[in-house]
């Protein structure tokens, strides 16, 4: 299944659900440097695109393209590997939890760096996937379905580059995966599952039981036990990476 495909079935409440975490907005803009013009590539509905800068943003999901806001950067349809820009025809590119969609990491990568002086990467990197609690007690097939080459392989195209961890804050506004790390209770929302890929690919069985497994430790006191301590961290380093090249 296509990125865009896969989006135009499950991004319906992505406009609501994933929000910008201004705390981790502020790492990815400073990382853009002194950039005026800006790519961003698998841009959904235009979370973390710099408001300051001339943003133009590439979407395969017409779903996701129809929730962009107005005064939103415009925005085509297109994908990672094969950019419809000349060469050099942007200050910098950026890239936001999306590349683990792309159909061909590498010739992403090669064409974010054949666009762009600077290329901006936030990921999660899989090497790390099985430290998450969630992963860990609850759906150790995410091990398995982010079982792709480690981030480090991942933005190899990009050339020399420099790797920062980025911290979860403890009440992080954007819905994705990790975010909820201090917030247990929230992964039994329907509506929060809903704005992350994970549980549509690993299918209804695997999330009906993970739910079901939450649950019954949260009422018995197991989570509290085993990951208590989580909750007097005010952030945490669950996997998030910035790659910045160039």
């Amino acid at each position: 299944m296509s990125p865009g495909d896969l989006y135009d079935r499950i991004g319906t409440a992505y406009a609501t659900g994933r929000r910008t975490e201004p705390r981790i907005a502020r790492r990815i803009w400073a990382a853009l440097g002194d950039a005026e013009t800006v790519l961003n590539v698998g841009a959904g509905t235009g979370s973390y695109e710099p408001p300051d800068r001339a943003v133009t943003a590439v979407e395969p999901s017409a779903v996701m393209r129809a929730q962009r806001p107005d005064g939103a950067a415009p925005c085509v349809g297109g994908y990672a590997e094969a950019l419809p820009f000349a060469d050099a025809s942007f200050d910098a590119a950026m890239a936001i939890m999306t590349d683990h969609h792309w159909r061909d990491i590498p010739a992403g990568m090669r064409e974010l760096r054949r666009v762009a002086r600077r290329v901006v990467v936030f990921q999660f990197d899989n090497a790390l996937a099985g430290r998450f609690w969630l992963v860990a007690d609850h759906v150790p097939e995410f091990v398995a379905y982010a079982s792709g080459p480690v981030l480090a392989q991942r933005v190899a195209p990009l050339g020399p580059s420099r790797t920062e961890v980025v911290e979860i804050p403890g009440d992080c506004v954007d819905g994705f995966f990790h975010a909820h790390w201090r917030r247990p209770e929230a992964y039994l929302r329907d509506d929060v599952r809903r704005v992350t890929s994970v549980w549509a690919q690993l299918g209804a069985a695997v999330e009906a039981r993970a739910v079901a497994t939450l649950e019954r430790d949260l009422a018995d006191g197991t989570w509290h036990e085993r990951h208590g301590h989580l909750l007097g961290r005010e952030a945490s380093d669950q996997g998030a990476r910035l790659v910045v090249a160039g």
